[in-house]
């Protein structure tokens, strides 16, 4: 089979080793096969809903790509968002002069930039899937999906499913979910088919406006609307400040009281800016070894 490849280098600290690790550990993705040195996976390119393979692999200074079939900007720039490789970093590790707290898990992981979903529309679908559920049931759900709905794409001659596009699940039935769940995600659909769940669409807002956009989605609450535009979007100076397992972090890192209001989380991460969103990554990936992702209580 025919591949085509590409580099993208950082801007700033950046190690793929760390991302790799993370991935692996990572329950949205750790069904996916590793070798510890490449990662491959296959999903449906927001450019075109068209399904397509990827491998990458470290390279100093960035990561070397390559597809199943030709990569243009906007797919490159996807892969590049996969991996927070669209943003300049170079800014993110002087935060740690004015912030001792940060500087030290800094320190302690330099090369660590968060990792994103391969796209808003699949971060809005797995966390409808893991509500009130655990997330290894939700991932064996969300491949489920993936192989009866999605294609399957050989990637260095190894099948992966990509899981389907908005609209082979507009009008699914039987996916394995509750009757509500299942509802929550034709409304998704129809969201993503609108243009209201990309990239481009979700970073054009305000942060503040994208989480109140998303809010408004059937399903989705305070903290998945922080997922999707975080971890689906890759915004990276978002702060959703409704997140408790991350102000319990928080709590115990800059000993704030128990009783602490949102306003004193909100102070913290405004230090952060324009890195709110890696910063966050980086507490809950240290404190947990892997985000946690379940959101238990939404909606809200």
């Amino acid at each position: 089979m025919t591949t085509h490849g590409f580099t993208l280098t950082a801007e700033g600290p950046f190690e793929f080793a760390d991302s790799l690790r993370f991935v692996e550990d990572w329950p949205a993705t750790s069904r996916l096969p590793s070798d510890g040195r490449t990662l491959r996976f296959a999903y449906c390119a927001e450019a075109d809903w068209r399904p397509i393979g990827v491998s990458v692999t470290g390279v100093p200074g960035g990561v070397s790509v390559s597809t199943t079939r030709p990569a243009g900007p906007a797919i490159r720039g996807e892969v590049a968002r996969i991996f927070s490789l669209d943003v300049d970093g170079t800014g993110f590790a002087k935060l740690g002069d004015a912030d001792p707290v940060l500087g030290d898990l800094l320190r302690l992981r330099p090369g660590l930039r968060p990792v994103c979903f391969w796209s808003p529309w699949e971060a809005a679908c797995w966390a409808v899937i893991v509500q009130r559920s655990s997330m290894v049931v939700a991932s064996a759900i969300k491949q489920r999906i993936a192989q009866r709905y999605g294609a399957e794409v050989v990637v260095d001659g190894e099948p992966f499913p990509a899981f389907p596009p908005p609209v082979s699940l507009l009008d699914a039935g039987g996916l394995g979910l509750p009757a509500q769940k299942e509802e929550w995600l034709r409304g998704l659909a129809r969201a993503a088919l609108d243009g209201l769940l990309t990239t481009e669409h979700l970073r054009s807002l305000a942060p503040e406006e994208a989480l109140a956009e998303l809010r408004s989605l059937p399903g989705v609450g305070p903290f998945s609307a922080g997922l999707i535009l975080i971890r689906g979007a890759g915004a990276p100076d978002a702060f959703p400040g409704d997140e408790p397992r991350l102000f319990a972090i928080l709590r115990e890192a800059y000993g704030l009281a128990e009783d602490a209001p949102p306003s004193a989380y909100r102070r913290l991460a405004d230090a952060w800016r324009p890195y709110r969103s890696w910063a966050s990554f980086l507490f809950r990936a240290t404190a947990y070894g892997v985000m946690d992702d379940r959101s238990a209580q939404d909606p809200s």
